[in-house]
């Protein structure tokens, strides 16, 4: 037998904002942008830079910027085993914003003794939620 990842999907959320693309980018890559929409943290938008995402009752979550890409790619790992990516596309104005957060693993559990697959479905419903509050305070 292989002794591999079982990988669950990525969860994926996908919008369009009626804003210029560097508008978008602030709210996603900068401490403050994030604070509003997300989580509070001291995350600086710098390569191999650890910061801490404020997860309320869980703590602070150890993160890592892994890449940037001003205005079209911020990626960092967070927690063990998961990452979160911003990708960004500008369209006549408008931005697309893609979300991904991937690093599921059916046989691993979260530093809370969480099961994966329990924790993405909740994740998974919360990221729905969390976009529309980037999307209001973008297009506020």
């Amino acid at each position: 037998m292989e002794n591999q990842m079982q990988s669950l999907p990525d969860i994926k959320q996908t919008l369009v904002f009626n804003a210029p693309i560097q508008k978008v980018w602030n709210a996603v890559s900068t401490s403050e942008g994030i604070a509003v929409w997300f989580m509070p943290n001291n995350f600086m938008p710098e390569i191999g830079y650890e910061f801490h995402l404020e997860a309320g009752p869980f703590g602070k979550s150890p993160c890592k910027v892994t890449e940037l890409d001003p205005p079209n790619r911020l990626s960092f790992s967070w927690g063990k085993d998961w990452f979160l990516s911003f990708e960004l596309t500008e369209l006549d104005g408008k931005t697309q914003f893609t979300l991904t957060h991937g690093g599921w693993d059916i046989d691993k559990v979260t530093e809370f003794g969480q099961p994966h697959d329990t924790v993405r479905d909740t994740m998974s419903q919360g990221w729905a939620g969390i976009v529309q509050r980037l999307s209001a305070y973008i297009e506020a």
